[in-house]
């Protein structure tokens, strides 16, 4: 069943076996920070996965939220 985790990201158990993806694609999360990370631009992106710039920003501003509220402890 699929659930709207923010704005145009869903998870949904039978897509990519539940893992955060752009709504309404197959497109995960991870794989497009990690494009942007390994230096494709998000035009490029866009065009070789079939999505709008909205899109990749709502991935951009999951990704954040994430990490925010995420706690590490460092251990010594």
């Amino acid at each position: 069943m699929r659930q709207l985790i923010a704005p145009r990201i869903a998870v949904d158990s039978a897509i990519r076996s539940g893992k955060p993806v752009i709504d309404g694609t197959r497109v995960p999360v991870d794989l497009v920070v990690g494009k942007l990370g390994g230096g494709m631009s998000m035009e490029d992106i866009a065009t070789e996965y079939d999505l709008v710039i909205e899109d990749i920003l709502a991935v951009l501003q999951y990704a954040a939220t994430v990490l925010a509220a995420e706690e590490v402890r460092a251990t010594a």
